[in-house]
Order: C-alpha cells, then sequence, then structure tokens
C-alpha cells in the first residue's frame, strides 16, 4: 500500500475524540428524546425533546467532522441558557444547575474538539480552544460555589426594635430545666450569656458519658431525648426508657434505673417528667405532711414504650413504691386492643402539672377499632386516675365501667401537651381518629377534634375551647411539636397570651391561649375536593395562617422539579406530570398523588425555640415530597402486607383497612439516585420576629458529608440543606444551638444573622435538641447533646456529650 495512502487514512487521536464525543452526544440525545417525549405526551415541557434531537443532530456532525458542528454546538448551549432562565421558577444556584452543568460540560468537549478540525481556521481553533477553557473555569466556579449556601434569606429590615435592644440574661428565670422545653411553656430558651458568638468557638468537649443502650438488632429506636437538668444532676432516657441519673459537671453516672421495656413498633423516648413536691404549691401543708415515706420527695416520671408510667425516686433511682401498682400504672387499661402496647404507647415525655402529671400516647393509625387515644392524667403521689380526656365520652372524665373501654379509634396526642399554670390550662396538639389516609366513615367527634389544639382544664380534664388547624385531615398532618406559649402582638398592637403551634404544612398558628381564637390572622381557602377517594367527603375550605410566614411550602411545579443533573431532573419532571397535584392538601386517591408539604413536615415533632429576650423565634423544617396512591383490597392483595404499621417506604405498601382500601402506597417522590425531586433546599433554620411576624433571616441546615445521591457518604461539606429532626435551642447571648441534620455536627449560628460561628463533629448523627445549663456548683454553662444517630442512619450510638468553655475563658 502507497505511503499517501496511508497518511490519508491514518486513525489519529483527534479521531478517536471525535467518534467518542459523537457517541456520548448520540447517548445524551438518545436519552433526552426518549424522556422528552415521554414528558410532552404528559403536557410537559418540549426542551427536552428538542435537546435530544438536538444533541444527535450534533452527534452526526461531529462524526463527520463538519464544521458546522461548532456553531451548532454554541446555539444549542444558548438555547438552552434561554430556556433555563425561562423555566426555573427562581434564578438560583440550586435551579440552574442541573439544567446547565451536563450541557456546559458537553459544549466545553465539543469547543475543545472543533478546535482539532482541519478544516476551521487558525484563529476559529483559537477561540473555540478558549472558549472551552472560560467554559470549563465556569464550571470549576460553579463547583467551588457548591461549597457555599445557596438558596438563603437574610432580611435585617425584618428586625424589630424590641429585639435589636434586648438585654441579655434573665435574673428571675428558673435555674433548671425541669420540662421538656425547659420551662413549662416550651421555649426551649436557655437565659445565660457566658457562651456567646465572640467565644463559642472555644468550646470543648467536657465529657462523654455512653448510656449502654442497645445498637443492633431489631427495634432499637432512635435517641430522641433531651436530658433534664435538675440542680447538678442530669436525667437521661435511651429509647427503651434505660433512665440515668447524671453528674453535671463530670458526666458521672450517679443511679441507672432500667424498666425492660420493650415494643415493637416506634421505640423513642424523648424527655422524662420531674415532681418536687416540697416546692409544689398545688399541695396545701396539710397534705404535704400526710406524705409520711422518707423517699420520693423528689421524683422523676417515666412512660415507657410498654406503656407503664413508673414513678423513681430521684435520687436513688428506686421505684417509688406507693405509685400504682409496686413503682407503675399500666397505662394499657382499659385502652382496647393494645397488643401489648404494640398498637399504643406513649413517645413524649410527661407533663408535671402540680400534682398531676398527664399522659397521652401514640396509636398505630392503620385501621378501625385501635386503642383509644384518650389523655390522662394521673396523680403524682399515689398514680391514682385524676381524669381522662376522652372526646368519644366526654361527660364523663373518669375511667369507664370496669368492663368497658376508653372510646376507641379517637384522635391521640402523640406530642408534648403544654400547661399553662396561670390559666390552669393544658393544651393538647391532636392527631386523628384512625386511619389516616381515608375519612369517609369518620362521626362528628373524630372530626371536630382532629387536627385540633385543644384546651382542657388541668384539674379536672373538661374540655374549654378547640382550635381546629386542619379540617378532615387525610393527610396524616397529625400536630405534631409542643405548643409554645408566648406573648404576641395583635393586629391591633395588643400583647395577647399566645399559644404557637406549627405544623406539618408548614404553617405557624398564633392563637388565644384564653380563647382558642387567632391572635394573627387566619384565613379559609377553598381547597381541591376532587378527584377524590372512593365514599369520601372532603372539606372545600381549610385555615391557611397568612398573618405568619409559611415555611418551605412553596406550591409545586413541573419547573419546580429538581435532579443532580439534566436526566434525574427530567425523570422527576415525568413523575410530576404523571401524578396528580392540585396544590395544597391534593385529595389522596387510587391514582398517584403528590403530598407537598408531606406526612413528614414542614415542621415535625422536634418544634420550636423562642428568644424570651428578643422575640425572635427559630424554627427548622424539612421538604420532601411524597408520591401516593390508596390501594383497594383486592389490589392490596398483590402486596405483602402485615397488620404492622412498618414496612415504611418505598415499594410497599403500609396497611390502611379503610371503606373500600386495604393499603396506601407511600413512596420519596424522589430521582434514582434517591435525591428528593424538589429544589434544595430540603431542611432549613428559620428565624421569625414575633414582633414584626417577618422572616428576618433562613440558612439552608446540613450537608451531603454522610448522606448523599444514593445514600452514598459523599465526605463533601456542600451545604445543600438536609432534611431535619430535632430541634432548636437558642440562648440569652444570641446563640441558636441546633444538631438534627442529616450530617453529624452540632453547630451554632448567630441568632441576629443565621451566620455559622462554630460546629464540631459527633461521633454519629444526632435528631434530639440540645439542652443547655449552668452547674450551680461551678457556674460553668454546658451544652449537652445525645447522639445516637440519625435517623435511617447506620451508624448507631450512645453517646451523651457535654461541651463546655475551657476553665477561665468564660466571658462574665
Amino acid at each position: 500500500m502507497d505511503e499517501p495512502f496511508r497518511a490519508e487514512h491514518r486513525i489519529t487521536v483527534a479521531d478517536v475524540y471525535r467518534v467518542l464525543f459523537a457517541l456520548l452526544s448520540a447517548g445524551v440525545g438518545l436519552v433526552l428524546a426518549y424522556g422528552g417525549g415521554q414528558l410532552l405526551a404528559l403536557g410537559g415541557s418540549a426542551y427536552y425533546l428538542l435537546a435530544g434531537l438536538a444533541y444527535l443532530a450534533l452527534a452526526a456532525l461531529f462524526f463527520r467532522r463538519k464544521s458546522s458542528a461548532l456553531p451548532a454546538s454554541v446555539a444549542v448551549f444558548v438555547a438552552t441558557c434561554l430556556w433555563a432562565l425561562y423555566d426555573a421558577p427562581h434564578i438560583g444556584y440550586w435551579e440552574l444547575l442541573p439544567r446547565l452543568v451536563v450541557p456546559a460540560i458537553l459544549l466545553t468537549l465539543g469547543l475543545w474538539l472543533a478546535a482539532l478540525f482541519p478544516n476551521i481556521g487558525v484563529v476559529t481553533r483559537r477561540w473555540s480552544a478558549l472558549g472551552g477553557l472560560a467554559v470549563l473555569v465556569a464550571l470549576v466556579g460553579t463547583l467551588v460555589s457548591a461549597f457555599f449556601p445557596h438558596g438563603t434569606i437574610a432580611n435585617p429590615d425584618a428586625l424589630s426594635d424590641a429585639a435589636k435592644v434586648a438585654q441579655a440574661g434573665q435574673p428571675d428565670a428558673p435555674a433548671d430545666w425541669e420540662f421538656y422545653g425547659r420551662s413549662a411553656g416550651g421555649t426551649r430558651f436557655a437565659p445565660y450569656s457566658q457562651i456567646t458568638p465572640a467565644n463559642v468557638g472555644q468550646l470543648k468537649v467536657a465529657w462523654v458519658y455512653r448510656t449502654g443502650r442497645r445498637v443492633s438488632g431489631s427495634g432499637f429506636g432512635t435517641d430522641e431525648n433531651t436530658p433534664q437538668q435538675i440542680g447538678n444532676v442530669l436525667y437521661s432516657c435511651t429509647p427503651e426508657n434505660l433512665i440515668t441519673a447524671i453528674d453535671a459537671d463530670t458526666g458521672q453516672k450517679i443511679w441507672k434505673f432500667n424498666p425492660n421495656a420493650v415494643s415493637a413498633e416506634h421505640v423513642s423516648c424523648r424527655g422524662v417528667g420531674y415532681y418536687d413536691m416540697d416546692a409544689d404549691t398545688s399541695l396545701t401543708p396539710e397534705q404535704k405532711t400526710a406524705y409520711t415515706a422518707p423517699d420520693c420527695h423528689q421524683r422523676i416520671l417515666v412512660s415507657s414504650i410498654d406503656a407503664r408510667l413508673f414513678a423513681l425516686d430521684a435520687h436513688s433511682g428506686a421505684v417509688c413504691t406507693g405509685f400504682g401498682n409496686a413503682g407503675f400504672v399500666d397505662l394499657k387499661k382499659q385502652m382496647g386492643p393494645t397488643e401489648n402496647s404494640k398498637r399504643y404507647h406513649p413517645t413524649a415525655a410527661p407533663v408535671v402539672m402540680g400534682h398531676l402529671v398527664v399522659v397521652g400516647g401514640w396509636v398505630r393509625d392503620i385501621m378501625p377499632g385501635e386503642p383509644s387515644g384518650v389523655v390522662r392524667a394521673f396523680d403524682v403521689r399515689d398514680g391514682s386516675l385524676a381524669w381522662a380526656w376522652d372526646v368519644g365520652n366526654p361527660d364523663n372524665t373518669q375511667a369507664p365501667a370496669p368492663d368497658q373501654t376508653y372510646t376507641l379509634s379517637t384522635p391521640n396526642v402523640w406530642t408534648v401537651p403544654t400547661y399553662d399554670k396561670e390559666l390552669n390550662l393544658v393544651y393538647l396538639p391532636t392527631g386523628n381518629g384512625p386511619p389516616d389516609y381515608w375519612g369517609g366513615d369518620r362521626n362528628a367527634v373524630n372530626s371536630r377534634f382532629g387536627a385540633a389544639v385543644v384546651a382542657v382544664d388541668a384539674a379536672t380534664g373538661q374540655t374549654r375551647w378547640v382550635s381546629q388547624l386542619i379540617h378532615h385531615d387525610v393527610w396524616d398532618y397529625d400536630l405534631p411539636s409542643q405548643p409554645v406559649m408566648y406573648d404576641v402582638t395583635n393586629a391591633q398592637g395588643e400583647k395577647i397570651p399566645s399559644l404557637i403551634q406549627t405544623t406539618k404544612t408548614g404553617h405557624i398558628f398564633v392563637l388565644d391561649r384564653r380563647t382558642g381564637k387567632p391572635v394573627t390572622e387566619v384565613v379559609e381557602k377553598p381547597v381541591a375536593t376532587s378527584p377524590a377517594a372512593q365514599d369520601e367527603h372532603l372539606s372545600p375550605t381549610q385555615p391557611f395562617s397568612v398573618g405568619m410566614p409559611t415555611i418551605g411550602a412553596d406550591p409545586l411545579s413541573e419547573g419546580a422539579m429538581w435532579g443532580v443533573s439534566t436526566f434525574d431532573q427530567l425523570y422527576c419532571r415525568i413523575m410530576f406530570k404523571s401524578s396528580v397535584y392540585t396544590g395544597p392538601f391534593t385529595p389522596p386517591g387510587e391514582k398517584p398523588y403528590i403530598e407537598w408539604p408531606s406526612l413528614l413536615g414542614g415542621m415535625n415533632w422536634g418544634g420550636i425555640s423562642v428568644d424570651e429576650n428578643s422575640g425572635l423565634m427559630f424554627v427548622n423544617d424539612m421538604r420532601m415530597p411524597l408520591r401516593m396512591s390508596l390501594v383497594t383490597r383486592e389490589n392490596a392483595k398483590k402486596f405483602k402486607v402485615s397488620t404492622d404499621e412498618v414496612p415504611g417506604f418505598m415499594g410497599t405498601i403500609r396497611p390502611q383497612l379503610a371503606g373500600p382500601y386495604g393499603g396506601v402506597k407511600i413512596d420519596i417522590l424522589q430521582s434514582p439516585l434517591a435525591v428528593p425531586c424538589s429544589t434544595p433546599p430540603f431542611g432549613t433554620m428559620t428565624a421569625i420576629d414575633l414582633h414584626t411576624k417577618k422572616i428576618v433571616w433562613q440558612v439552608p441546615m446540613g450537608t451531603v458529608e454522610d448522606l448523599g445521591p444514593l445514600g452514598v457518604k459523599t465526605h463533601l461539606p456542600v451545604p445543600i440543606g438536609m432534611p431535619t429532626l430535632g430541634g432548636p435551642t437558642s440562648t440569652a447571648s444570641g446563640l441558636v444551638f441546633f444538631a438534627g441534620t442529616q450530617d453529624y455536627y452540632l453547630r451554632a449560628l448567630n441568632s441576629r444573622t443565621g451566620q455559622e460561628v462554630w460546629k464540631q463533629r459527633l461521633p454519629v448523627g444526632a435528631v434530639a435538641a440540645p439542652l443547655i445549663y449552668r452547674s450551680p456548683k461551678t457556674g460553668r454553662e454546658y451544652v449537652v447533646i445525645s447522639a445516637g444517630g440519625a435517623s435511617h442512619s447506620p451508624d448507631v450510638g450512645d453517646y451523651i456529650i457535654a461541651y463546655a468553655l475551657p476553665e477561665g475563658a468564660a466571658a462574665h
């Protein structure tokens, strides 16, 4: 073969690159054209189909080494940029990332490859190479930018004058963290100023206590405990109610109590109750004198996951034998079919109200005839029943006849109630009578009391007022968090004794504690009632709290669907367009529908913190849409179903034995990379000024360091904002501490700006709220977190970790 022929047909490196790039462009084009055709058939954007055809054409041009490949590549990218700006609901980093990064990578490669074409001019080749380099620099800048927060809100003008001049410290504040939210009002506010934004960076581990909780096997639960601090002692509980008294300065165990409690579902303990007979003003001197036992003047109250209520001597951990049956009350009595606590048990800390303790309970919400949702109050001294709030029998506040049960399948109270000593009311945030997702046969009682804040007389159990926040709830929008007491001004400028209730819908309601009437504006708005499930009767309106900011509940759209790349964003758009979504309160049905905000929240059980000095409220949230569908009894036979509430999400059905239905299919609306389809952030922390009722700042919380696409640890601190649980704790010095992220950190934020001023790596994740206290013995201020593992994380532990400033470093 002669040499000129060989030279003409020699395969060069450029040819290999050209063929590979043509194949890559063709592959991208095929995927986009196929998916784009599906999307267009569903009524979605035509861009993906057109882009797919464009990349197929580019593949042909590059394969044939046409000089027109260069301007065509630029034209496709420019058209994509224009579409991205038009299509994105908001112009921001996370919105543009999946729309532009893959096209930018293809443009970079195309420009460099075109620069190797022999049939274009030298100047054009030079500019093509430089253009590719410029796009590469932009891509590197985009990558670097991922390590900085996006989607933040900074609105310092919303900060009221009252908040700006708030004084640090509260000399009259109680010294102990006596309730779940520190005070009876639940503000989770530490009135201390030893640890400040200026010195918080010096915090170091002061001590570590290992609880010894079970961390393997089935049903070991999630550590959601905020320890209580009474004097120089902390009282901690593990998910299976292993109670430990810990020295507040050294972390050494004082005593331990194990009730040997076991349950199959919802294994958690968020806290204990504390009672001090000597300080109790609800008892007369004669009643106190009548108690002659040498122990148990100070008691720890424990509601266990096997539905028992224990009273322990706070100093020794021994059971108070005069309480109930040798130290405990069986909470399962007359509650119906509890299946040995599997279908009913308390999940929140007992709330002490003078010499009474009030206890609600979680009820498995999957079928008619579930245990009762009754809330009961017991005498702390002997465990006798003081009253029962049974909405099915409101005239009888005592136990039913021995051969009867409390009313079954009624709304339950699984989160923490709030006690108002001044008004002698206890506020009950309710869930719903089962089942959760179909209410065609609900009676008037369940309809009235479901998803409502109910004020009950703390002495008698009589209902005083009801404020329903969700009508005919078929979305599992149980009121998830403790109502918080704080005085708020109304539109007329009057300071009203108020109750702040967060919800899974992202709405924040402010109610008058005396009447239940809204303090900030609430409007009944029409919502969709079709297409509805069989035999369902939905409410045509729902309450919208328009007088307070709504967090993370902007309506979804096809354009709001997100992905790490162009491809999974396309998948999410197809999933969205193939689902029913009519906005907030989309009716459940047999065709897949989108629930947003979902039953996960919005806001969940962690609750809020209020800086009582400044009036700043801090609330964390999560943003994970669900794709759900009701499954008829006949179709439910195709799935493996038990009467357990688990299996849970993804590819299974949860039993829902209601009317014509046998289950509900619940999937996270997410891409094949296991990334939510909603646009980040997926979780934030927000500060709201309760004087102006406006957001002061909002920042994404958590990175993908310990949980990224496909559930893989990326080890990259990209602050995308991850779903959050637990709750924040604020201090008088201007700090907000929080640990309930998916990465393993305890963080401190500046309460005025949201700026992260400190973080400390934890051995495992944490979903509990931090405890902050000042030792009465040493005067040191401590920040304590229970770190037992983030939800659904494989890394589980049994740590209680205390942080403090080095000796002598505190600012006084």
